[in-house]
């Protein structure tokens, strides 16, 4: 899954995609590269950042999609949103997957909404927003909190009638440092619990900057060892900004996985 954010703020790319045309061409060089999935970003959801209502995110969203669709339709387009009105109107316009930070939680209406369209939808663990999300790391045994959390928010989907569901961990959101590094060891507990595809979302996020006291801009190398462990470890889904190292990552790994 590449990441196209199409805003100003993110933590890494923001601003570089803003418009459809920029939008276009990157999401055209990282399916080159080897994306099978485009997941668009129109708001930002870094530690400290606030949320945006469901009209100023679809005025990011409008002519970028508009564009896509016209110009590349043959492209599996994720939308990035938490908002139901936003991924109502995406889903009407091409989109055919939902990444949602907030497993719901920041928008009553969004289950039922990607349960009328049948289509996949990527629950992601967190707790607050990201505006507060770091005060929110306290957990008793966090490899069971998010087992519980996965199992109720699945339990409702399914009430629904939504069977695709693809579990995110939420590397980086109400985590330390080192509680990411701790799911990211027990990721298969996630695999054997649940039956649910993986998506791991780890690029270039600040559990490796931080950890390796190094820039952002320079943790492409760092980021490829951390999605080869998650491979390792039964992840489905990257989800990343550099597309041609995660894919040889993918390709060494399965074809020395097929040799063993």
């Amino acid at each position: 899954m590449g990441i196209l954010n199409i805003n100003a703020d993110s933590f890494y790319d923001g601003g570089k995609y803003t418009s459809a045309q920029a939008a276009l061409n990157q999401a055209l060089k990282m399916t080159e590269e080897g994306a099978d999935i485009i997941d668009l970003g129109p708001a930002s959801s870094k530690p400290g950042e606030a949320l945006i209502d469901p009209k100023e995110e679809w005025q990011r969203l409008a002519g970028v999609l508009k564009l896509l669709q016209a110009e590349a339709p043959q492209l599996k387009l994720s939308l990035d949103t938490y908002n139901a009105e936003t991924a109502d109107r995406a889903l009407n316009h091409g989109v055919a997957m939902i990444n949602d930070i907030s497993g719901g939680s920041f928008d009553p209406e969004m289950f039922q909404t990607v349960a009328r369209y049948k289509v996949p939808y990527v629950l992601m663990h967190i707790k607050g927003e990201p505006k507060n999300m770091v005060h929110q790391t306290q957990y008793d045994n966090i490899l069971s909190e998010l087992s519980n959390y996965f199992s109720e928010k699945l339990e409702q989907l399914y009430a629904l009638g939504l069977n695709d569901v693809i579990l995110d961990p939420g590397f980086g959101f109400a985590k330390t440092m080192e509680q990411n590094y701790q799911l990211m060891a027990n990721l298969q507990y996630f695999k054997a619990t649940f039956k649910n595809p993986l998506l791991v979302g780890i690029s270039r996020k600040s559990m490796i900057s931080k950890f390796l006291n190094i820039d952002k801009t320079e943790s492409l190398n760092a980021t490829s060892v951390l999605n080869s462990i998650a491979l390792d470890k039964g992840a489905d889904i990257l989800r990343v900004h550099d597309v041609k190292e995660a894919r040889e990552a993918v390709k060494i790994l399965t074809f020395t996985q097929n040799l063993a």
